[in-house]
């Protein structure tokens, strides 16, 4: 069965899905796919998440001037650029 949604709940879903510390990478290929259908903007959750794996970022930081490296569990090296 399928539900209809409006952009507006599914970016209440978006926002209520990122208020959780922990979540699987099967739940957010749902939540992008979901954003994607709806053409929701993730730039300021991508940093919440490994690009390549969809798992939630945890592993080693380096800083530099003008960049964030994180390095997935999976070997994917995730790189914001830092605002000034």
């Amino acid at each position: 069965m399928k539900t209809n949604l409006s952009k507006i709940q599914a970016q209440n879903i978006i926002e209520s899905f990122f208020k959780k510390s922990d979540f699987s990478s099967e739940e957010m290929k749902k939540i992008k796919r979901l954003a994607m259908k709806f053409k929701i903007s993730l730039k300021y959750y991508k940093k919440d998440f490994c690009k390549s794996c969809l798992s939630p970022l945890k592993g080693k930081i380096k800083i530099t001037k003008t960049h964030k490296t994180t390095t997935c569990a999976c070997g994917f090296k995730n790189k914001i650029k830092i605002k000034k």
